[in-house]
């Protein structure tokens, strides 16, 4: 849809949320402008250490029918999306829809068929093909480095995206698409107005998508923690992304195109940005070590900490009122629900510059 060149829309973060919003909204020649409370070019919120998991089956599991849903979505807005920012700007996002896998060790085993059936007492019955029991011979074809394996799960309609590949390339499309980039410029956002430490700006609508930084705003949001190695090796090549269960946690191994591969597991109710815990370094280390014994040489070349913005019932957020539209509370979940919620708010748009034009 056209709108009026003079329409003026700010988006208040410059995380995953934001650069998506700024993006898709730019095709649609309204004049935006992009504010971050610190650096645009290195993130510091929970997009840049997040694994990129686009993973609507496995979350199910512990998640409401609301995510599941919002995640299909956005995995069919993934792809075109990925293919669009890579003709832009020439570089790739990596966006891959390879499914994933679902591991046990024997003495953990009767973890998988109570996963399977929390599922498929969650999915729709036209989905239950999307989820395939492995016998041996099947789990070697698909992830011939699980030879430790006996049985696993693979779950056919799930992918992931490079994150430090897909943030990049957004910020670069927002410079080609003439977006304003106020980087370093903490805000607050009230209908029709940014107000930063020394101006007011009016706009014909702010999109705040701050996450934690929002916490004045949005009544319950809290952090909550989430740690994560980078480790490198050639010894050990996984396909796609795997889920280890274990009674306490699922530790999650997701492979990169450059070698490396990202390892997390952790959630902590905490707002602590400290650096990873030995204890939690150990459990990722050895978890990753019982999924192949080559991950032993692994070298650990980055730790990675966040805070995901989460709210009390760990739903998504949309506020919206004459404006002023607030998005936040993407939790864990943030390259799983970033499309959909996005395309929500694209009508939320187009929907308050009508009622105005």
């Amino acid at each position: 849809m056209k709108h009026n060149l003079t329409a003026k829309i700010a988006i208040a973060g410059g995380g995953l949320m934001g650069r998506l919003l700024a993006w898709r909204l730019s095709r649609q020649d309204l004049e935006i402008t992009l504010f971050e409370a610190g650096s645009l070019a290195v993130p510091a919120g929970a997009c840049w250490a997040a694994a990129g998991m686009i993973s609507p089956l496995s979350e199910l599991v512990h998640s409401e029918q609301k995510i599941y849903q919002l995640g299909l979505r956005s995995l069919a807005l993934w792809e075109p999306w990925a293919a669009e920012l890579e003709a832009l700007v020439g570089r790739p996002v990596s966006f891959r829809r390879a499914g994933s896998i679902v591991v046990a060790h024997g003495r953990d085993r009767a973890e998988l068929p109570m996963f399977v059936r929390e599922l498929q007492s969650k999915l729709p019955s036209d989905s239950a093909a999307d989820v395939r029991p492995l016998d041996r011979a099947q789990l070697q074809k698909l992830e011939p480095a699980l030879e430790s394996f006996e049985t696993g799960i693979f779950l056919r309609d799930e992918g992931d995206i490079d994150n430090r590949r897909l943030l990049p390339v957004l910020l670069e499309s927002l410079r080609q698409q003439r977006v304003t980039l106020r980087e370093h410029t903490a805000v607050t956002c009230e209908r029709n107005t940014i107000v930063t430490e020394d101006a007011q700006y009016h706009f014909d609508c702010v999109i705040d998508c701050r996450g934690l930084g929002a916490k004045d705003a949005i009544n319950g949001l809290r952090g909550v923690r989430g740690e994560v190695l980078v480790v490198q090796t050639n010894e050990v090549q996984l396909q796609r992304p795997v889920r280890l269960l274990h009674p306490r946690y699922q530790l999650y191994a997701v492979p990169r195109s450059d070698g490396s591969t990202v390892i997390g597991a952790t959630e902590i109710e905490s707002e602590d940005l400290s650096p990873i815990s030995v204890r939690s370094t150990m459990e990722l280390s050895s978890a990753l070590y019982s999924l192949h014994p080559a991950f032993a040489e692994a070298r650990i070349v980055e730790s990675r900490v966040n805070c995901r913005p989460a709210t009390m019932d760990n739903l998504p957020t949309v506020h919206c009122e004459p404006g002023l539209v607030r998005l936040n509370g993407l939790y864990r979940h943030g390259y799983l629900l970033a499309p959909a919620l996005a395309e929500q708010v694209e009508k939320i748009i187009a929907q308050q510059l009508s009622e105005v034009a």
